[in-house]
């Protein structure tokens, strides 16, 4: 392996803490479904780096299954914001909550 498995974690990390940031500090739908696709990447950094270390093929098959729930989150997401987007004309979560 070329990089160490210890700075693919490292990455991993600061993926995931940059993400779960953006998702809790910002108040916007699209920026918290960015977020938490931040996070499941830095999930499948940490599962290839771990792969490639052990040698197994199980992570690399798991970063499959990763990117087709990342998918499926993602329309099924924005298919929320744009009834969020109907409903209020807003898609500021603390709007949704009001009119809730």
């Amino acid at each position: 392996m070329i990089v160490p498995f210890n700075h693919v974690l490292a990455l991993s990390v600061l993926l995931f803490f940059l993400g779960l940031f953006c998702a809790v500090v910002r108040l916007n739908l699209v920026m918290i479904l960015l977020g938490l696709e931040i996070m499941l990447n830095a999930a499948a950094v940490a599962f290839v780096g771990a792969s490639l270390r052990w040698q197994l093929m199980d992570g690399q098959a798991l970063v499959i299954f990763i990117m087709a729930v990342a998918a499926s989150e993602v329309s099924v997401g924005l298919a929320l914001v744009m009834a969020a987007y109907q409903r209020t004309g807003s898609v500021d979560p603390l709007q949704l909550e009001q009119d809730g």
